[in-house]
């Protein structure tokens, strides 16, 4: 083995072993809360006016909910309630002036009822120069999923002024840890995109890493070491069923599933030092896709599922590479500085979003693909882990917050981040949902 090769070995032990550290803290609750620490100068003021409650005493205030999904998502700043003039319930209550004195550019008013055991959520989005309706719909749920009604408003009208399809009724996928040194329970959980409604996905007295969500949302692909060396699982979230896939020798690492949901991508030692491979999910046929002296790891496929993209050390340190399924030269994507790894592609396959070691440490980067230019776009301490949005416009990711493992998640341009903290303890190994209907 090169001193390259050992080099880049010695971290992926580094890895684990540090998870294994994390994972032994104190206990961690599931639910995240949200702690903005970076907000965008640019973004468009937007008032949400508090919900006229006739449905009376919901358990969830709606037109906060959805404020606060606008502000997380970097793209708006919503006007604070203390400086409404007044709250309107309708368009027809509305006196535009009183709103383009307060430079808000979009309101969104709306009111709540109960009819036949469930709640009717009404909402109007207004463009407050143009003095015009934009949008206006009822939804209707249950009580207990007026988190869910709040997060389908805010898809609404993020895709109504921006053209992108909003990402907040979507999931994340994360690891954390319970108990302290040999009486350590690990969990896998799933929860809302904002951090809330968390549910227990799997509990191990071993390790659990790189959850990966297939592409209809059904399931989630994982590593466990439940075995005492690991293995990639793949659990139904609806049934909880669930069937070991790889049970190797050595490694076996860093599943991904491929955009038809019919094959996995990982990283296996099988033959050797770790590779990268592609197994059938169907027939369990397993197809070896790169063959160097190098360690070959983390995989991820390109949009149109022809390629895959992997960090490799090949060149002497961690960098990204891609290469077709189907065999032929790889081909080197990233040239800045001597460590790039844990690449991931944005949904068009024209960025690739990645961990870059700068001057300021382990930062999420991101590389135009076409010029080459990678650029940091976040300022946290030894990020890692990134994983993508659907609609491409933010990237959650692991880090430190003083000494405890938190998520932080950052917009597609940099202008805005955020910190999703566990009340206790730490977390780690996020991974975004895709679209879920």
């Amino acid at each position: 083995m090169t001193v390259a090769q050992t080099s880049l070995a010695k971290r992926l032990l580094a890895l684990v072993a540090g998870m294994l550290v994390w994972l032994a803290g104190p206990a961690a609750q599931a639910d995240l809360t949200i702690d903005i620490t970076r907000g965008n100068e640019r973004a468009t003021p937007i008032a949400v006016v508090p919900f006229a409650d006739q449905a009376g005493g919901l358990p969830e205030d709606i037109a906060q909910v959805v404020s606060d999904d606008l502000e997380r998502s970097g793209y708006f700043e919503p006007l604070p309630r203390s400086e409404m003039f007044n709250q309107p319930s309708s368009s027809e209550e509305v006196t535009y002036g009183d709103w383009r004195s307060l430079d808000s550019r979009y309101l969104v008013v709306g009111s709540t009822s109960q009819e036949g055991g469930q709640v009717k959520v009404r909402f109007e989005l207004l463009d407050v120069s143009g003095e015009s309706r934009l949008l206006g719909e009822t939804v209707t749920a249950s009580s207990s999923d007026l988190r869910g009604a709040a997060h389908y408003i805010s898809d609404q009208i993020f895709e109504e002024i921006t053209g992108i399809r909003g990402a907040f009724s979507t999931r994340i996928a994360y690891v954390t840890s319970q108990g302290v040194g040999n009486n350590t329970q690990y969990g896998l959980y799933v929860a809302d995109a904002d951090g809330r409604n968390s549910q227990q996905v799997l509990t191990s007295d071993e390790p659990i890493m790189s959850p990966a969500w297939s592409p209809d949302g059904g399931k989630l692909a994982y590593v466990s070491f439940e075995t005492e060396r690991p293995a990639i699982y793949v659990q139904n979230l609806a049934t909880g069923q669930r069937v070991k896939l790889t049970d190797f020798e050595g490694l076996n690492s860093a599943p991904s599933w491929s955009p038809d949901g019919r094959r996995l991508a990982m990283a296996l030692s099988r033959d050797g030092q770790p590779e990268i491979y592609v197994m059938d999910i169907g027939s369990r046929n397993v197809q070896r896709v790169t063959n160097s002296s190098s360690i070959e790891t983390e995989p991820a496929w390109t949009p149109d599922g022809r390629s895959l993209i992997f960090t490799s050390d090949r060149s002497g340190g961690p960098q990204i590479y891609r290469q077709s399924v189907s065999g032929g030269e790889a081909e080197r994507l990233t040239y800045t500085g001597n460590y790039n790894a844990r690449g991931r592609l944005s949904p068009d396959g024209e960025t690739l979003f990645l961990i870059h070691r700068g001057n300021n440490g382990y930062q999420v980067a991101k590389q135009d693909l076409e010029s080459g230019r990678l650029v940091e776009i976040s300022d946290a301490q030894q990020a890692e882990s990134p994983s993508i949005a659907p609609n491409g416009t933010m990237v959650i990711f692991a880090t430190q917050q003083g000494s405890t493992g938190v998520l932080g998640a950052v917009t597609a341009d940099g202008r805005a981040q955020f910190r999703l903290p566990a009340a206790q303890g730490d977390v780690r190994e996020p991974a975004w949902s895709p679209f879920l209907n």
